[in-house]
């Protein structure tokens, strides 16, 4: 065989590889630096969720307390906002351990003569021992009801939502059933409906009306501030004294099959329906 034709036919051989062109183009994997983060550092939970999700409070909350120096992190104190906490982490809130809990949502009925707060030193009856066995996930009320007032109570350890609930901005219903010592006279029906102040503050009365086949005793108020006896303080303003007061409707919630001093827990659509409002 000629050698030219010997040296053109190798050259021919290499230049049919099919899989030549393709190599040649083919780039080699580009190594990562290393500072990419690993895997794990870049999972886990944000300090403040942690502390939210434990029931302790809200997330803005949770991060005054963690600014302040209040948690720990595996021994060590941590004041560092975003920081992300790790399955296997030990987490501290003023020396306490905590954890995550299971989110608990319960409505109560609350009877007469109950007051709302976790324990009293002077003994009396408080609506923690109504909801004892509801759950074994510690629990607390959402706003308060005073010692006299009935009605609607919730409790939950969702500190995101609670927080919610009774700050005046998210207009969160509440309708109260008030029974008067004496009639409303239809002049005061009407200031209610206007500007109303009480102890230098106004007061947001969103709906007033006489309940519907009652005497004009019974009225309904409806109302989203949070203030301390602001029902009766409006009642007292105008120089009628609350006999009886009952909330009927909370945040969409009802009273409907829930008899006085019994308590249920909330299905998943109506949590849904309070995590959006």
């Amino acid at each position: 065989m000629n050698k030219n034709n010997s040296s053109r036919g190798r050259q021919a051989g290499k230049n049919s590889n099919p899989r030549s062109k393709k190599q040649s183009n083919f780039r080699k994997p580009v190594k990562k630096s290393s500072n990419t983060p690993k895997k794990e550092e870049s999972t886990g939970i944000r300090l403040n969720k942690f502390i939210s999700n434990s029931g302790i409070c809200s997330r803005r909350e949770a991060d005054t307390f963690i600014e302040h120096g209040s948690v720990t992190v595996n021994g060590k104190l941590i004041t560092e906002m975003g920081y992300k906490v790790q399955p296997h982490d030990a987490v501290r809130f003023d020396g306490t351990l905590i954890s995550i809990e299971e989110k608990r949502y319960v409505l109560l009925n609350k009877p007469k003569n109950y007051i709302t707060t976790m324990e009293d030193d002077r003994g009396r009856k408080t609506v923690m021992e109504l909801i004892g066995n509801a759950t074994k996930e510690r629990i607390y009320p959402v706003g308060r009801l005073d010692r006299n007032t009935t009605g609607l109570l919730l409790f939950t350890n969702d500190g995101e939502l609670a927080k919610k609930l009774t700050h005046p901005k998210h207009n969160v219903r509440k309708l109260y059933h008030a029974s008067l010592d004496k009639k409303l006279t239809l002049s005061d029906l009407e200031k209610l409906r206007g500007d109303v102040v009480i102890e230098g503050r106004k007061v947001f009365i969103d709906a007033v009306s006489y309940v519907e086949g009652e005497k004009k005793t019974e009225v309904g108020i409806e109302i989203h501030s949070g203030r301390n006896r602001i029902v009766r303080k409006i009642f007292d303003h105008f120089g009628y004294h609350v006999v009886k007061l009952d909330r009927v409707i909370f945040a969409g919630l009802t009273k409907k099959n829930l008899p006085r001093g019994r308590y249920r827990t909330l299905t998943q659509q109506e949590v849904n329906n309070l995590k959006m409002l």
